[in-house]
C-alpha cells in the first residue's frame, strides 16, 4: 500500500507541475488513467482484510433505504443521529469520537430507513489515512450521503470531502457519462462521436485504452462535452458509485442572518442548529424527498385497505416491482391488478405488471393459481 501512495503521490505532482495545453493533453489524459487505477487498488481490501476484527463498519444494509452521515469530526452527525432515531451515538466536542458506525432507524410515512453514522472524515481518508477507507467504503452502499458541514468553515470543508469522494470514485449529484463502452474478443478498436466533441478526439481516447490494455472494443461517445474524467468513470465504472447528496449546514446559529440565507438558497442544501433543535425536521423532510420512495397500500378481497403498513418502493416502480415485494413468486401467478389512487385514470383501474404507481396507491393483486 505505501508503494501504491508514493506512486500516486508521484502522479499528483507531475499532475500539477505539468502546464495544460495543446501539446500535453495526451500526456495528462494518460497520468488520469494512472492515477484512477492505482486509487482503486488502494481502495481493495488486502489479504486477509475480512477477518473482522472488531471494526464494527459492516453493518448489515436494513430497512427500505440506508442514508450515510459523512463529514469531519464534531460537525454534529451523532447528534443528529440521536435527535432522529432511537439510537444514542456518543456525542462530544472533540474529534474522533465516534470509532465504528453506527446504525439506527429513522421512520418516516410508515419507512423505515438505516442512517450510519460514520467516523469523521479526515483529509487523505482516499490515501487510507485513519480509517478512511473503510469510511468511504461504506458511504459506497447508501442510497443519499448526507453531507453535514459546520455552516462556519463552508468553503473548506465542503471542498475537502467532495475532493475525498471524488477520488475514491463517489460522484455526487451527477449521472453516468453518456458514453457507450463495450470491450469484445477481436476486432481491435472502433471509437465513433455522435457530434464533434468539445474535449476529447479519437487519439486521446485510444491512448487512454492503450494504457488499460484494451485493444479490442467499440466505443460511441454520445456527449459532446464529455472530458477525458468521464470516459475514465466509464472504463473504471466497476469502481465508480453515482449517488445523491444532500449538504446539511449545521451551527447556524453561529452565523449572519445573510450568510444563512444565501446558504438555504443553494442547490441541493438544507440548514439546521443541532444544538438549538431548528430544522432538523426540514433535514428528515427533504431527505425523504431525496429517496423518491413512494407508499403503496394493498387490499384483500372483500376487505379494507390495510393502511397501517405500507409497502416502500421507488418512485418509478411499477406493479411487478410491487409484486416482489410481496413475494418474489407473486408475479408468476399474477393475473392482474385493480388500483385505487393517483395512477389509476378511473377508480378502480384494472392494470397489468408494467403499470406505474403512485405514492399512496393502494393496491389489489388476482392471481391465477397453479394446479
Amino acid at each position: 500500500m505505501v508503494n501504491i501512495t508514493e506512486k500516486i503521490k508521484e502522479i499528483e505532482e507531475e499532475m500539477k507541475k505539468t502546464q495544460k495545453n495543446k501539446a500535453t493533453e495526451y500526456h495528462l489524459g494518460l497520468l488520469k488513467g494512472k492515477l484512477a487505477r492505482l486509487r482503486a487498488q488502494l481502495l481493495e481490501p488486502g489479504p486477509g482484510a475480512g477477518g473482522g476484527g472488531g471494526s464494527g463498519f459492516d453493518v448489515s444494509k436494513s430497512g427500505d433505504a440506508r442514508i450515510a452521515l459523512v463529514g469531519f469530526p464534531s460537525v454534529g452527525k451523532s447528534t443528529f443521529l440521536s435527535k432522529v432515531t432511537k439510537t444514542r451515538s456518543e456525542v462530544a466536542s472533540y474529534a474522533f469520537t465516534t470509532l465504528t458506525a453506527i446504525p439506527g432507524v429513522l421512520e418516516y410515512g410508515g419507512a423505515e430507513i438505516q442512517l450510519l453514522d460514520l467516523p469523521g472524515i479526515i483529509e487523505g481518508a482516499s490515501e487510507g489515512k485513519g480509517r478512511g477507507r473503510q469510511v468511504i467504503s461504506a458511504a459506497k452502499t447508501s442510497d443519499l450521503i448526507l453531507m453535514v458541514l459546520d455552516a462556519t468553515k463552508k468553503a473548506e470543508q465542503r471542498a475537502l470531502l467532495e475532493a475525498e469522494l471524488e477520488a475514491v470514485g463517489i460522484r455526487l449529484n451527477r449521472e453516468p457519462p453518456n458514453i457507450y463502452l463495450k470491450v469484445k474478443t477481436a476486432g481491435g478498436m472502433k471509437i465513433t462521436f455522435q457530434s464533434p466533441p468539445k474535449n476529447l478526439d479519437e487519439k486521446m481516447l485510444y491512448n487512454i485504452l492503450r494504457d488499460y490494455k484494451i485493444l479490442n472494443c467499440e466505443v460511441l461517445v454520445r456527449d459532446e462535452n464529455a472530458t477525458v474524467d468521464d470516459f475514465i468513470d466509464v472504463i473504471m465504472k466497476d469502481h465508480r458509485k453515482y449517488i445523491k447528496c444532500l449538504y446539511v449546514y449545521n451551527k447556524i446559529d453561529s452565523v449572519s442572518l445573510d450568510f444563512l440565507d444565501q446558504l438555504a438558497r443553494e442547490d441541493h442544501t438544507v440548514v439546521m442548529s443541532c444544538e438549538l433543535d431548528l430544522g432538523i425536521q426540514d433535514v428528515v423532510d427533504r431527505c425523504w424527498k431525496e429517496l423518491k420512495l413512494i407508499r403503496i397500500y394493498t387490499k384483500r378481497k372483500g376487505a379494507e385497505p390495510d393502511f397501517g403498513e405500507a409497502l416502500i418502493v421507488r418512485s418509478n416502480s411499477t406493479i411487478e416491482d410491487v409484486c416482489d415485494r410481496i413475494h418474489r413468486t407473486l408475479k408468476d401467478t399474477f393475473k392482474y391488478a385493480l388500483v385505487w389512487g393517483a395512477s389509476a385514470r378511473h377508480v378502480p383501474q384494472r392494470v397489468g405488471l408494467a403499470h406505474p404507481v403512485a405514492d399512496e396507491d393502494v393496491v389489489y393483486i388476482v392471481s391465477a393459481w397453479k394446479a
